[in-house]
């Protein structure tokens, strides 16, 4: 197993590769009375990276490779790909997929390839483990989005403690943040992971003070009011103190009532994890004075179509937060899947559009990826004209007893959102004839419905553009 050390070098970020035994030194904390100037130079970098050993920044190897993989870390990226919403474009959104849970079928999941009838979505997962995480972001991820109720990021924070310029001892820690969400509520648990502090050779790393703070920089509205809890620190730690207390946690609450959108009540933040620190005395910092674990998008919403649209009686407690991630539905076009007709037509569609009706020679129909995702419509006018164009389409090409041997008209992009087939009569610049139809069995239609209704339910997925999801195939 490798590591990576960074240092700045000629005004550029460079890196070397080492194993992770030299680590092993026992640190040496300097005094007032060495001589010469002490700095430290600090540097973030994804939580997986590999640090080199002070021997090769001494002798100045792998400097090439350094530089390789801070490029590769997308330094710029703040926000997970698959972000929704205005906060999508409050800061620089990374350009590769988060890590995510494997689909349930592919190579590695150990779940069954075809679940018993359930014509049901799965429940989504609420929790995460500190392993999980450290799984899920691996060692070039900033983001894991388990669901949109458990995520997590993290960073490494790197010194490199210098004498007259000269590398004399080098230090760092990681840190990761996960974010949970209780169904059916509007507290969001952030627990901070202080992990893997190793020092070696000559520092002042034990007695460096350190801060952390949750910020939530931006909302939308801009007058919302949020509830803190837990016991993130006021103030400063030290080094050796987060060490040895390795976690904390901060819960935060936004009350009902705040939104906009009318009855949706919809707020949007951006909550960032922020860790900083000074050089103790003699020493002193340059470069970095740590970072941002990038950031996360919570949202809260309490639409009357979604669940606790009363609280219980209490309206401060309506509604329920999320995160404000693009997230996926996924059906099956396995034999003995209760929607297997209906994810036959779906992976047709993905695979080889031209092959599908109503005929267009330049058909990509979304919900594919992040970037073209499916937005839900709850309008009841919109769904019915959206069924209409389809049936339409199915005559067409089927004839009027297309239903015959107990079929129905299925369609893609579904009948509940945007992006139906009516939506060129809604949005000008919307392509005609990009949508897919096809007669399938009534039981294989209606299981696939079942499923995305309950979809939508578990996954809090709201009306209109700031929200979207995409489909996934299991074949």
């Amino acid at each position: 197993m490798n590591h990576t050390w960074v240092r700045r070098l000629a005004g550029q970020v460079v890196a070397v590769m080492l194993p992770v035994a030299v680590f092993a030194a026992t640190p040496t904390v300097a005094s007032a009375s060495d001589t010469g100037e002490l700095r430290v130079e600090s540097y973030v970098l994804p939580v997986g990276g590999a640090k080199p050993s002070l021997e090769q920044l001494q002798n100045g190897d792998g400097f090439a490779r350094l530089r390789q993989l801070a490029a590769e870390a997308e330094p710029q990226a703040q926000m997970p790909l698959e972000t929704v919403g205005p906060a999508a474009s409050y800061a620089p959104l990374s350009r590769r997929a988060s890590g995510s849970p494997a689909i349930p079928g592919q190579a590695g999941d150990r779940s069954p390839a075809v679940a018993a009838p359930r014509a049901t979505a799965p429940e989504p997962a609420r929790t995460m483990t500190f392993d999980e995480c450290k799984k899920g972001l691996g060692s070039d991820k900033k983001f894991f989005v388990k669901s949109r109720f458990a995520v997590c990021d993290g960073a490494s924070f790197l010194q490199t403690w210098l004498q007259n310029n000269r590398p004399v001892g080098q230090s760092m820690f990681n840190v990761r943040v996960i974010g949970t969400i209780p169904s059916n509520s509007r507290t969001i648990n952030f627990q901070y992971y202080f992990t893997d502090f190793i020092t070696t050779g000559r520092t002042g790393a034990a007695s460096m003070p350190i801060t952390t703070k949750g910020n939530i920089p931006q909302s939308w509205p801009s007058g919302a009011r949020y509830t803190r809890g837990g016991n993130l620190p006021a103030g400063s730690k030290t080094f050796a103190q987060l060490k040895a207390a390795r976690t904390f946690h901060q819960t935060v609450t936004a009350a009902a009532g705040q939104g906009s959108s009318g009855s949706t009540d919809l707020i949007f933040s951006v909550y960032e994890p922020v860790v900083t620190y000074t050089a103790p005395p003699p020493w002193k910092l340059s470069g970095s004075t740590g970072g941002k674990l990038f950031m996360l998008a919570p949202r809260w919403d309490a639409a009357s179509y979604l669940a606790n649209s009363t609280g219980g009686g209490n309206p401060a407690k309506k509604g329920a937060a999320t995160f404000s991630y693009i997230t996926g539905l996924t059906l099956s076009a396995k034999q003995g899947a209760e929607e297997q007709a209906e994810g036959a037509h779906i992976r047709q569609a993905f695979l080889v559009p031209q092959d599908t009706k109503p005929y267009m020679s330049a058909k990509k129909v979304p919900g594919q990826t992040a970037a073209d995702p499916l937005h839900r419509t709850v309008s009841s006018a919109r769904i019915d004209k959206n069924r209409y164009e389809a049936v339409k389409q199915c005559k067409r090409y089927w004839g009027d007893n297309y239903t015959s041997g107990g079929k129905e008209c299925d369609e893609y992009p579904f009948a509940s959102t945007y992006e139906g087939a009516a939506q060129p009569q809604y949005d000008p610049d919307a392509k005609k004839f990009n949508f897919s139809v096809k007669p399938i069995a009534r039981d294989d239609n209606q299981a696939g419905g079942l499923i995305l209704k309950s979809f939508y339910a578990k996954n809090r997925i709201i009306d209109g553009l700031e929200d979207g999801f995409i489909v996934k195939i299991v074949a």
